[in-house]
């Protein structure tokens, strides 16, 4: 399920992406703030993703349904 390594992971890539987004947003390049923004999303989806696909497969064996 959820650990606390995923828990950092995620801090790290809100982290990086805030920097990153910050750094091009100054600089006067809102698209790649913007595609930086969206890659960081994805990565977190692609972690978090299987973690709630395994909680529903637990309710789902817990209520027998």
């Amino acid at each position: 399920m959820f650990s606390i390594e995923l828990i950092f992971k995620i801090a790290a890539v809100g982290i990086l992406v805030t920097i990153l987004g910050q750094v091009l947003k100054h600089s006067g390049r809102e698209e790649q703030a913007f595609l930086v923004s969206l890659a960081g999303l994805f990565i977190v989806l692609s972690w978090i993703i299987p973690c709630i696909s395994e909680l529903f497969t637990e309710i789902y064996s817990l209520f027998q349904l």
